[in-house]
């Protein structure tokens, strides 16, 4: 049986990557290593100027069905480590793509949250399950999820720990897309081949504001606002994205991520949360 760990698809100059959860014993649950490495794998790609958006699924028929409980025996704070994992992806600063089969549960949903869209294939099933464990879903997370799906439906979720189908994900605003299995990961390269024709500039900003607005505050930041104020004013892709549209053909944008990606908030330990929910 293979090792449990997350592996990288990412061929040279490629304009994808692809990290794939692999745990097959334990239907892709994440062991306290794969979120520990999750972060690390993370900073790679947002330094690689070549790569333009990722890609987040599950090796075989699922996405991840959580942390590993049985791993997380003995340790001192086992909700730290999903939860750095999460925010690392959800400030990711390029677009991120979970392509979801199977279960998404616990910290599975928790990660596909924390991806700027959700495709999914029509017999995913999804649930957010800390209830079953009686641990404190985190505060992050939950305003994460609240923002994807309202407050009435995340209350749903956290209170019953009960899983829903794909259809309903895609009616409260967790998934984007459904799609027939088979379908899945063609549209998955369809759309990552459409975002990586993209303005990365834009796309890095609205990250960023999205991010703001739904913050604990809401109120976006002055000296962000003024980076990316800059970053526009020096950039030639304004320039280049008209002169494309006026003369028909397709723009070749050239404003890239910043090696140190300045635009991601350091991390932080979140102790006392428990998001490993199973």
């Amino acid at each position: 049986m293979a090792e449990p760990g997350l592996s990288l698809d990412h061929a040279d100059g490629a304009a994808t990557a692809t990290i794939t959860i692999s745990n097959p014993a334990k239907r892709n649950a994440m062991t306290p290593d794969m979120w520990r490495q999750l972060p690390e794998l993370l900073d790679q790609l947002a330094a690689d100027p070549s790569v333009r958006a990722l890609v987040l699924t599950g090796a075989g028929g699922t996405f991840c069905a959580g942390a590993d409980i049985e791993a997380l025996r003995g340790q001192p704070d086992p909700g730290a480590p999903a939860v750095v994992a999460e925010e690392a992806l959800a400030a990711f600063p390029k677009p991120t793509i979970a392509a979801i089969r199977g279960f998404c549960v616990g910290g599975g949903c928790q990660l596909a949250a924390a991806c700027d869209l959700r495709f999914a294939a029509r017999g995913a099933r999804f649930g957010v399950t800390p209830a079953k464990l009686g641990i404190v879903y985190p505060a992050s997370s939950t305003r994460r999820l609240v923002g994807l799906v309202g407050p009435a439906t995340a209350k749903y979720l956290l209170f019953s720990a009960e899983l829903i189908d794909g259809e309903r994900a895609l009616r409260t605003g967790l998934v984007d897309e459904l799609l027939a299995d088979g379908e899945l990961d063609a549209r998955v390269a369809e759309f990552t081949g459409i975002l990586t024709a993209r303005s990365q500039l834009t796309q890095a900003a609205a990250k960023e504001f999205t991010a703001m607005a739904l913050g604990a505050s809401g109120a976006a930041d002055p000296g962000r606002l003024a980076h990316w104020a800059e970053q526009a004013r020096d950039s030639a892709d304004r320039t280049e994205g008209v002169a494309a549209f006026l003369e028909r053909r397709m723009p070749k944008f050239t404003w890239t991520v910043e090696t140190a990606h300045t635009a991601r908030p350091a991390r932080r330990g979140h102790p006392g949360n428990g998001s490993t929910d199973g």
